[in-house]
């Protein structure tokens, strides 16, 4: 009897490490894909669906075990839709801390400065983010203007320039959305401040600014070409800026000629005083910066010099000399 009690209790102390042992690899033990795992977790699946398809793609040795886990430990909190990406061994722990926090694969996306509007939709659809048509739907839908608290008939000059991070399968409406609030972002109290004092009200902050972000790629000289601007509006002279021009001809073939200087068109800053009616490419913070605090200068006129810097002057003879200089020398 005493034997038979004795192997009784070995074979119950077995049977418990053995069932902790496979507990333990069932809810505990790390399991390492075979190849990476991409798996899309849609709005409102169920956890039992999400630990059969986890355990189906090798991610996971156990549904059971993971939906023990969130039973044991997480009850009650959620796991979010998205599309993960599994190539690192981890725990069912581990992965059902990934599906609660929501750490689903990002995607990265570069706005250049100075990009038009149509070239940032384009770039967007290009990278696989959204429709084009309906892109372009939304960048001119009054109604979703409006609700980013926004002026103008598009987006024009809002979507603002950075490299965004984000999930797949975000929709159009929220990456514009996205974009927009980077924008306002950028805008401090105190760079709006400065615009005010200076005659800018926030549209037109953006519209001197894209002005200046399409005059010139060189940050250093973007204060003295705001300068210039701000002079001439001071003075009621025409800002005379091809980049506005060129924004309103359709279907721009690279080449302006002087009848486009003389053609009538909201955007002709050599024919209308003061400043376009909207802004003519998205400008980054340095130009926004430059157009709210531009240089102290009495310069008029600037000219290039043809290696991306500008030659400024007072007056239109230094001008006209400048322009014989490194315009007409550079045709010859």
């Amino acid at each position: 009897m005493r034997r038979l009690l004795l192997w009784s209790g070995l074979a119950g102390i077995i049977g418990l490490v053995v069932a902790a042992l496979v507990l333990y690899q069932l809810t505990w033990a790390a399991r390492q894909p075979q190849n990476v795992v991409r798996l899309e977790i849609k709005q409102g699946t169920s956890l039992s669906r999400v630990a059969q398809d986890l355990e189906t793609s090798g991610v996971i040795n156990s549904a059971f075990g993971i939906k023990l886990v969130a039973r044991l430990q997480r009850p009650g909190q959620q796991i979010q839709a998205g599309t993960y990406l599994f190539n690192h061994a981890a725990t069912p722990v581990e992965v059902l801390d990934r599906l609660i926090r929501g750490d689903v694969e990002k995607v990265s996306l570069t706005i250049p400065e100075g990009f038009t509007l149509d070239q940032v939709l384009e770039r967007i659809a290009a990278a696989g983010f959204g429709d084009l048509n309906e892109l372009r739907r939304l960048a001119h839908d009054s109604d979703f203007i409006i609700s980013l608290q926004l002026e103008g008939d598009s987006l024009e000059g809002y979507l603002f320039p950075e490299t965004y991070v984000f999930a797949p399968g975000i929709d159009e409406r929220a990456i514009l959305t996205m974009f927009v609030n980077e924008y306002r972002r950028n805008l401090d109290p105190s760079l709006l401040a400065d615009a005010v004092k200076v005659g800018l009200n926030p549209r037109q902050l953006v519209i001197l600014a894209s002005i200046i972000e399409k005059e010139t790629g060189e940050v250093s000289e973007m204060p003295l070409i705001s300068s210039v601007f701000h002079n001439r509006l001071k003075r009621r002279i025409p800002l005379q800026t091809d980049p506005t021009v060129i924004y309103g001809i359709e279907n721009f073939d690279g080449n302006l000629t002087r009848k486009h200087l003389i053609t009538p068109s909201p955007y002709n800053t050599y024919l209308n005083r003061g400043l376009p009616p909207g802004p003519i490419a998205n400008p980054g913070l340095a130009a926004l910066m430059a157009a709210a605090r531009p240089a102290t200068t009495k310069y008029l006129y600037f000219v290039a010099r043809g290696d991306g810097t500008h030659q400024f002057s007072r007056t239109l003879v230094e001008h006209n000399a400048a322009v014989r200089k490194y315009q007409l020398r550079r045709k010859r």
